[in-house]
């Protein structure tokens, strides 16, 4: 929304003005209509968002490679080169530490790994949930893969060492500014679901989290208001707003996310499950190949989650708590 805003006040100015404004009020909204939105019963059982979510993020993702692959044939050249950001525009010490955070990123690309259950939970079958989803597992790996190293290696011949970490938001297009406020749009409608939880099956009998007061509205079903909901879910959305607020560092955040979870949830659990399902050997040679696989992956989510931590301590150091404007 921060984006758009700006993005609109370069257009109107020319160039000219440097539109300095704040991202707080933007984050305070989303916040806001967060908390209405995680009200709704069961909103994450709508079938129709994931589709939603689906064609929002390839939405603003073409745009992002189409405006690459358009600025490149501009320049008429491919900027950057293959060993990355040149020593003198950051130090030796930074390449290092920012090259540990890229792989925090590029493991946050794969976070999907912790609803695949939640997923083949409301397969239908026959065929059997576990061949859908062993396709659709492998489908979604090539596609995520290939389209997003696209938009990386795109993003960075356009603009080499002064591509910004985020293509649509960090202004390195300006124009036409009426198709990054469409991406930048499709950002906002794929987040919007992004905070449903749900606890109360776990305790059944309690008043505050089980039970449901029906509100009726003329015209409508009744709305059914749980306490827990209300409390919980609105509360939630409060915290993670104010960390938003507090680091709004997008490839930093993004790069610990991807570290935290990429390990023990996408390599650890399922190699483990994996080797105890199909009663592997111990210290046999694919039981040794897949605990290998396993620690290098450990080492590589604690090597990107250091260089996001590095990153950002380096970005808090320049910057006041809901004062900085961009």
């Amino acid at each position: 929304m921060w984006a758009i805003k700006r993005s609109n006040c370069f257009h109107e100015s020319g160039g000219n003005n440097p539109c300095h404004m704040s991202s707080n009020p933007y984050m305070i909204l989303f916040g806001v209509m967060e908390i209405f939105l995680s009200q709704i019963p069961d909103f994450d059982q709508i079938w129709w968002l994931s589709i939603v979510a689906a064609v929002m993020s390839f939405t603003y993702s073409a745009i992002g490679l189409a405006l690459g692959i358009v600025q490149v044939a501009a320049n008429g050249a491919f900027k950057g080169s293959l060993t990355g950001i040149s020593i003198g525009t950051v130090t030796q010490t930074q390449k290092i530490w920012r090259s540990f955070q890229a792989l925090g990123d590029i493991a946050f690309a794969y976070s999907y790994s912790v609803i695949l259950i939640e997923i083949q939970d409301t397969l239908k079958s026959p065929p059997a949930e576990s061949k859908t989803m062993k396709k659709a597992a492998k489908l979604s790996i090539a596609v995520t893969t290939a389209f997003y190293m696209l938009c990386g290696c795109m993003g960075y011949a356009a603009f080499g060492d002064f591509a910004p970490g985020n293509l649509l938001t960090g202004f390195g297009f300006y124009n036409p500014f009426w198709l990054l406020d469409i991406a930048n749009a499709a950002i906002v409608v794929h987040l919007v679901g992004a905070y449903q939880k749900q606890v109360a099956e776990s305790w059944p009998d309690s008043y505050f989290l089980g039970k449901e007061f029906k509100i009726p509205f003329p015209g409508l079903l009744p709305y059914k208001l749980n306490l827990f909901r209300l409390v919980w879910r609105s509360c939630f959305v409060i915290l993670t707003t104010v960390i938003s607020m507090l680091l709004p560092f997008f490839n930093d955040v993004v790069g610990i996310l991807g570290a935290l979870g990429f390990w023990p949830l996408t390599v650890y659990f399922p190699v483990e499950m994996y080797i105890a399902q199909k009663k592997i050997t111990k210290w046999s040679t694919r039981w040794m190949c897949l605990q290998m696989l396993s620690m290098a992956c450990l080492v590589l989510s604690i090597i990107a989650g250091a260089g996001s931590i590095v990153g950002v301590v380096n970005d808090v150091k320049a910057y006041t708590p809901f004062k900085t404007t961009y």
